[in-house]
Formats: C-alpha cells, sequence, structure tokens
C-alpha cells in the first residue's frame, strides 16, 4: 500500500467525523434543545466522568464479562462446531435442537438468568454465553462442510490418516469462516453485555447509560458512555480482523 493510500485511509474517516460532529452542533443549536447535549457537552461529561474515577473500572467490568462469557462460549463452542461439522449424523441429531434456541434473543433469557444466578456477574456471563455460542457453534460446523472436496482428496492421496487430514487439511481450510463467525459473535456479545449490564447489575458500561438517565436525566454522561462503547467496540472488531489477516490463515481467505 502507498503513502497516498495510507493518507486517504485515514483522512476520509475523519473528514467523516468531522462533518458528523458539525451537523451534530449546528442540530442542537438550530433546534435550542435542553435534553440533548452537544459535542462540546459529551467531551464535557467525559472529564467527569475521569474525574469520578468510574469510566476506566465500568470499561474494565464490562470487558471482564464479555471475556469470560465469550472465552466460555469459544472453549465449548469450537469443539462442538468442529465434532457437528466432522460427524453429519451428531449434527442432523443435534441441529434441531441448535435451530431451536438460536433465534431466542439472548435478551429474552434475562429473567431466567436472575433466577438462576441473582442480579451478579454470573448473570451477565451466562447470557453473553449463550449470544455468542450458537453462532460461533453454527459458523464452525459450516466452516468444516464448506471445505472443498479436492482438499480432502488430497489429503486422500497423501496418505494422511483422519486425524492428520483433519487437523491439516479440514482445520487451516475451515478457518477463515470460523474466524468470521467469531468476530460476529464477538459483536453479539459486546451488544448484549451493555443491554444486561442496563437489568442485571449494578456496574458497566450499560449500567452507567441507565444511571445516568435515572439520576437527573444526564444526558451528557449517556451519551459520553454510548460513544466509548461504540468505540470498545470498533476496537475488539479492528483486533479481530488483524488476526484475520494473519500468514497463517490469509491463504484460506484466498481459497475460501
Amino acid at each position: 500500500m502507498s503513502s497516498r493510500q495510507r493518507f486517504e485511509r485515514l483522512l476520509w474517516p475523519l473528514v467523516t467525523v468531522a462533518v458528523i460532529l458539525v451537523l451534530w452542533h449546528a442540530a442542537v443549536k438550530l433546534s435550542r434543545t435542553n435534553v440533548f447535549p452537544s459535542p462540546l457537552a459529551v467531551v464535557v461529561g467525559f472529564r467527569e466522568l475521569t474525574r469520578r474515577g468510574v469510566l476506566l473500572p465500568y470499561a474494565g467490568a464490562s470487558l471482564f464479562r464479555v471475556a469470560a462469557g465469550y472465552g466460555l462460549a469459544l472453549g465449548l463452542g469450537i469443539p462442538a462446531g468442529l465434532f457437528l461439522g466432522w460427524k453429519r449424523a451428531a449434527a442432523a441429531a443435534a441441529n434441531p435442537v441448535i435451530q431451536l434456541l438460536r433465534p431466542i434473543s439472548p435478551l429474552a433469557w434475562i429473567p431466567v438468568a436472575i433466577v438462576l444466578f441473582g442480579v451478579s456477574n454470573f448473570a451477565t456471563i451466562f447470557l453473553i454465553f449463550l449470544a455468542s455460542f450458537f453462532p460461533i457453534v453454527v459458523a464452525t460446523m459450516n466452516g468444516v462442510r464448506g471445505v472443498p472436496s479436492m482438499y480432502l482428496r488430497a489429503g486422500t492421496n497423501f496418505d494422511l490418516s483422519p486425524v492428520s487430514r483433519f487437523a491439516r487439511v479440514v482445520l487451516p481450510a475451515a478457518l477463515p469462516q470460523v474466524l468470521t463467525g467469531l468476530r460476529i459473535a464477538l459483536g453479539i456479545a459486546w451488544l448484549v453485555v451493555v443491554a444486561a449490564e442496563m437489568i442485571a447489575v449494578d456496574s458497566g458500561l450499560g449500567y452507567l447509560v441507565i444511571d445516568s438517565r435515572n439520576a437527573g436525566k444526564r444526558y451528557d454522561l449517556v451519551v459520553a458512555a454510548m460513544i466509548l462503547i461504540g468505540g470498545i467496540g470498533l476496537l475488539l472488531n479492528v483486533l479481530v480482523r488483524r488476526i484475520e489477516r494473519l500468514r497463517s490463515v490469509r491463504w484460506g481467505f484466498r481459497s475460501a
């Protein structure tokens, strides 16, 4: 990539953000609203949250819950998806259950989570696990099923054992679709943690949003928390994108 292309990739997002800020400021001034904050008021809100010492602890609490629930979903979902993708009979047996539970919104499980775990971290982690588990299982299963037959024949021609063929052929070929599923699941997990924290716990960025709304309708703090939520979500997406560009998996994206 040339230096000009790098400059343009950086310039246009900055221009877009600047235009949004200008339009936002103009809309607040022209409407003379006393409810929705201006960009400057949100900056002041950020400073207030930082001074109160809640911004980093609340962000850390949300990230911890996502890491715990998402990590549990990874640990169980990837092996389950690999097994179901490789064993079609097992997939045929499990698929009706997966398709029954997968469309249920994780937020619909909030009453169940509170009954099982109370108002605690465990309730939120449980919801994040449910939100992440099914996308990971389905993406992994489809990734294994979608391995081109020519790859499998090549493994057979090289006289690879079933275990070696699975490890050296199926896993690398399925990895791109698995990573796409992981990125989607991570985005869903981040959405769910914010919503769950508004109900099931008393800390985190979701709790900060609802608490700021209830405590004197501090919409400057609400919008500040929303921007932080979006920024962290963007960073998480960029992190997974960088993993997708690693040399060990890049070939799979070209052949997928």
